[in-house]
């Protein structure tokens, strides 16, 4: 009997082998007369283009935003906006919150109660002393 090769390709399932950003937009407000915008000013100048190059899947809007402070919005898959302060920040601080931004989920922070989630409940119950 010979060997044949596969005809058709595994689908992945479940998510594996398939990753899907859940950030979509971000939106860099900032305004020209403040202050507090210097830092913003010389990142859309300098390092906007290379982090928009490496993110083409994120659409990326700047817009001014007249005497406010400048700030960076992240919109998400599931709908929820996160809005980021970056007010008398220097470039790379800017550069590190675009980037938290880029790779949060959108879902709101959450206290862990238990440090590790099972689907299947202990065996041998809960320990009692």
């Amino acid at each position: 009997m010979p060997l044949q090769a596969l005809r058709t390709v595994a689908k992945s399932q479940n998510g594996v082998g398939a990753f899907i950003l859940q950030c979509k937009r971000l939106d860099f407000h900032y305004c020209d007369w403040a202050g507090s915008s210097k830092g913003m000013n010389s990142f859309l100048q300098s390092h906007l283009p290379a982090f928009a190059a490496s993110n083409p899947q994120i659409e990326i809007t700047v817009s001014p935003r007249p005497r406010k402070h400048p700030v960076i919005k992240g919109t998400y898959i599931n709908g929820r906006e996160k809005a980021v302060c970056v007010r008398n920040m220097e470039v790379k601080e800017i550069l590190a919150k675009a980037e938290l931004l880029r790779d949060a989920n959108g879902e709101k922070l959450r206290k862990a109660k238990k440090p590790v989630k099972s689907a299947n409940e202990s065996v041998r119950g809960i320990w009692d002393p």
